[in-house]
């Protein structure tokens, strides 16, 4: 069994392995040449041993005077030839593994760009972090500087063994069965880890999470007073980061010790069956040295081999979670034969639809609703009801479980969704803005957009007298989320965003709800201008923004309880009556 499981982790090595070179083949030749430059840097450490014997045999014991003088020489000599060696090597590695880190990184980004947003509903930003950044450093910088120590050990170990073989095969016997004895310990050391790494991995992605909440919502924190539950949870957090780094060093750090012990037996028995060999006459005192010197050469890298094999070990099992993230399929995929959806002549039609974010809990049952082009839809209901989960589904955010969504007769399954996603323009109650100008975060709805397109947009949100008091104008810096605008300056440009994207169809989901009377005002303005001969889908709480749509359906529970204009559903006393009553009582 414990063969079985050897051969299995050998073959998910090179199976690893393979699935990096196409990130290594790129730098193939100066990997070659960084991994062969380990090679004469190994080999030399057994010419410097080497020379000992000479050293011993010639000055030590015959008195050669010439010797004495040249030998010291030699050895400093190989050690520079050495030191350079090991500089060009540790250069060239270096950069190949930025190089590799860098494209597997892209690579993963391209994937974590190309997943369904319910992915990321069900991971965290601390996850996300790790999983796609720290694991590539780990990987890829890991993969070539452990190549390198293991090749540059082979080879001295090589090296080494000869100088031994050939100074006294008898003792080279006796060395090289010690080394035998380090096998066992290093087989349980490696059982160990994989789990506390695991969940190592886990926790510090916890950590991670941690940060970022705190950052994203610290007036949250403050203005409920949650700091010290948050330092609660960063201790609980840090606490386990402590008990996992002690049980991972308590698993693993015995094996130094343990190689120590097991070198020692190894020398004592090479110093006591030397002294016999000397003795009788079978190796010279210079073989003696120079075997003692190789030994010490051999043993002492492998003092730190616990250390070093934690290193490899946390390597490989990053690389293993990398190609399980870039194994993952998005759910939602364009069709082989998908078309491009260049422009809107007829509508919109949802036919049966039905969805669950989880199975077995049906958000939306039986969905039936018409959006002619360039009519105005208002989805009014219950909180929870299911509104915003409709509008999340026509750019197929999510994908349908049941019915068909379609776009002048052709289900959006069958069209791509780049064309897709572009013909519509969506303004959310929490808008995202992202680091940068006012010109960057506009120029997100159209990156070609002239000077005079940018200024237009601008005057359609409302924001173009704003923006020329501010001090850089277009260029001047809103923070990370837009942190230094206010809640209206936030809506007002993402409406721009909107604007200069100049999409067919709007999709407005409570663009208004978080705004002061008075933003509401100048917000709905804006939004007044970019709906205008567009087809719009307008998700709202408040009654008097959707008074004027051309349909009103009210979505309860998932599912339509009635349609029609402003005033068809007043006479009908339904569920928009009440929630009509509800809000104007009194006024």
């Amino acid at each position: 069994m414990k063969k079985i499981k050897g051969m299995m982790s050998k073959n998910l090595m090179v199976k690893n392995f393979r699935r990096m070179w196409p990130y290594i083949k790129p730098y193939w030749f100066r990997a070659c040449l960084g991994v062969a430059l380990t090679v004469p840097v190994g080999a030399l450490d057994g010419a410097v041993a080497m020379f000992l014997k000479p050293f011993m045999d010639k000055v030590m014991v015959d008195k050669q005077p010439h010797f004495s003088a040249l030998i010291p020489f030699l050895i400093v000599g190989f050690t520079v030839v050495q030191g350079i060696l090991l500089y060009s090597s540790n250069y060239l590695n270096t950069w190949v593994g930025q190089k590799i880190t860098i494209g597997v990184k892209r690579k993963l980004y391209a994937k974590l760009l190309s997943m369904d947003t319910s992915y990321f509903d069900g991971n965290n930003s601390g996850t996300i972090l790790f999983r796609y950044s720290n694991d590539a450093e780990t990987a890829s910088t890991g993969l070539v500087e452990n190549l390198k120590k293991f090749l540059s050990k082979t080879f001295s170990s090589l090296s080494l063994v000869c100088v031994l073989i050939y100074n006294s095969w008898q003792l080279a016997i006796i060395a090289i069965a010690v080394l035998a004895l380090f096998v066992p310990p290093m087989s349980i050391v490696r059982k160990k880890m994989k789990d506390i790494l695991a969940r190592t991995v886990g926790n510090v992605s916890r950590v991670l999470t941690i940060y970022n909440e705190t950052f994203a919502g610290n007036k949250t924190i403050r203005s409920f007073t949650l700091e010290e539950t948050f330092q609660d949870q960063f201790k609980t957090a840090t606490d386990l980061t402590f008990a996992l780094a002690m049980k991972l060093v308590k698993g693993t750090n015995w094996l130094s010790p343990v190689m120590h012990i097991f070198m020692s037996i190894g020398i004592a028995l090479v110093i006591g069956c030397g002294g016999y060999l000397i003795v009788h006459g079978t190796i010279t005192s210079g073989n003696f040295v120079a075997f003692i010197a190789a030994l010490m050469m051999l043993y002492s890298p492998l003092k730190g081999v616990g250390n070093n094999y934690v290193a490899i070990q946390n390597s490989f099992l990053a690389i293993d979670r990398i190609f399980n993230i870039l194994d993952l399929e998005p759910r939602i995929n364009d069709h082989p034969d998908a078309k491009t959806l260049t422009e809107i002549r007829q509508g919109i039609v949802f036919d049966h639809v039905h969805f669950s974010y989880v199975p077995g809990r049906e958000v939306l049952s039986d969905i039936n609703l018409e959006i002619p082009v360039g009519k105005t839809i208002a989805l009014v209901g219950n909180s929870g009801g299911g509104k915003t989960t409709i509008s999340s589904l026509l750019p197929r955010l999510y994908d349908i479980h049941k019915g068909s969504i379609k776009i002048d007769g052709t289900d959006i399954k069958n069209i791509t969704q780049k064309s897709l996603r572009q013909q519509i323009a969506m303004v959310f109650q929490d808008n995202f803005l992202f680091s940068g100008t006012v010109r960057e975060n506009i120029l997100l709805g159209n990156k070609n957009a002239t000077e005079e397109a940018i200024w237009h947009a601008l005057r359609n949100a409302c924001l173009d007298q704003f923006i020329k008091e501010l001090p850089n104008g277009l260029d001047t810096e809103i923070g990370e989320r837009g942190i230094l605008l206010s809640g209206g300056q936030k809506q007002r440009l993402a409406i721009a965003r909107a604007f200069i994207k100049n999409a067919p169809i709007v999709i407005l989901d409570e663009a208004t709800s978080a705004l002061d009377n008075k933003s509401e005002r100048v917000v709905q303005e804006a939004l007044d201008n970019l709906m205008k001969n567009r087809t719009v889908i307008v998700i709202a709480h408040r009654l008097s923004t959707v008074q004027n749509a051309d349909k009103i359906v009210v979505i309860n529970d998932g599912k339509i309880a009635e349609e029609g204009t402003h005033q068809e559903l007043l006479k009908k006393d339904g569920a928009y009556a009440a929630l009509y009553a509800m809000q104007f009582k009194g006024k």
